[in-house]
């Protein structure tokens, strides 16, 4: 197949990106290689995927309406999947247009390549933020979520109702995914196992917000890619049972899919630490500090419409995941 991989140059874009060549699929990957992180890195995971014959890319930025216009009309492709956005929901309380431009007009030109050149099949990242200020657990795909709490949030809400209106007018498939805390090899320098394990080598304290007590449905890199795959091999279809007297938030009259992707078992943010110290075999100065604006105490999927749609369910333990991780980081920066 001849796939688009928007984001192809981040962690979960270009994991994605070489499990698709790896198979034998041709991948165009985009990107605009912004300065939110290292470009270093993103340049990195380039290199490796340049190594494929069968790897194109194109380092241009979403919100350019005709360029992307023209990479859809001489692409052809069969399916996109659609993980570039600005990431991160504290840089969202200090950069808000960036959201709105990269999530909200990027995800637009997408949308409207897609319906213009007749995409088979539209697949894309939403986030376990959208569940913002819902408490009941797991969080499920079955329940509204009308009360984000971080404009990161709410961006990733827009794209699934932006998505649904294009299933609906015009038949296109669209499937969101709401991703629950990735991890591992080639990660974000943003995130907070990157950031932990940084700072425990360099010997300067972490800062551990809401003191700890966290809970996060840490999800491996590699368990994300295997869903997404799956996922882009089968096209939204539309739910026959669906009623507009009582809407089903997840599915759709139309072909609509909204799922949650994530390990299913969410761990307290202090034995993920614990975790990390044994891996490294160094313990971790903790700054304990209040709750962030925009962030949520906890974070639990429910993927039981995951499995029995696609037979699949995340499942690398968090040891074996964070061992990867640090693995990787010590290769890659040279730590002895």
């Amino acid at each position: 197949m001849k796939i688009l991989v928007t984001g192809a140059a981040g962690f979960i874009g270009s994991a994605l990106s070489i499990r698709l060549l790896e198979r034998g699929d041709e991948v165009v990957g985009v990107d605009n290689l912004n300065d939110y992180y290292d470009v270093r890195l993103k340049r990195s995971r380039l290199e490796r995927l340049e190594k494929y014959p069968g790897f194109k890319f194109f380092k241009t930025d979403l919100v350019d309406a005709v360029a992307i216009e023209k990479l859809f009309e001489s692409g052809q492709f069969l399916s996109v999947a659609h993980l570039a956005a600005q990431a991160g929901v504290r840089y969202s309380l200090t950069h808000p247009h960036a959201y709105i431009q990269a999530n909200i007009v990027g995800f637009m030109n997408v949308l409207e390549g897609c319906r213009k050149t007749s995409v088979g099949h539209l697949v894309y990242a939403s986030s376990s933020s959208v569940y913002g200020a819902n408490t009941n657990m797991p969080f499920s795909v079955h329940d509204n979520v009308d009360h984000p709490v971080s404009l990161y949030a709410a961006s990733k809400k827009a794209n699934e109702l932006m998505a649904h209106t294009y299933s609906h007018l015009y038949k296109l498939p669209t499937t969101g995914l709401r991703f629950f805390t990735v991890y591992g090899p080639w990660g974000r320098p943003d995130m907070s196992l990157f950031l932990f394990t940084q700072s425990i080598l360099q010997g300067n304290p972490i800062a551990v917000f809401n003191y700890g007590n966290h809970r996060r449905d840490f999800t491996y890199v590699d368990d994300i890619v295997e869903g997404v795959v799956r996922v882009i091999d089968q096209p939204a279809t539309a739910n026959p049972l669906w009623s507009g007297d009582k809407p089903d938030p997840g599915t759709s009259q139309s072909p609509y899919r909204v799922y949650n992707i994530g390990n299913n078992n969410p761990v307290n943010l202090m034995d993920f630490i614990r975790t990390l110290e044994d891996c490294l075999g160094k313990e971790a100065k903790k700054n304990l500090l209040p709750l962030q604006l925009g962030d949520v105490p906890d974070t639990y999927a429910d993927v039981s419409d995951l499995v029995t749609d696609f037979g699949y369910k995340p499942q690398t333990p968090l040891k074996e995941g964070i061992g990867q991780f640090v693995d990787w980081y010590k290769s890659y920066y040279g730590v002895a």
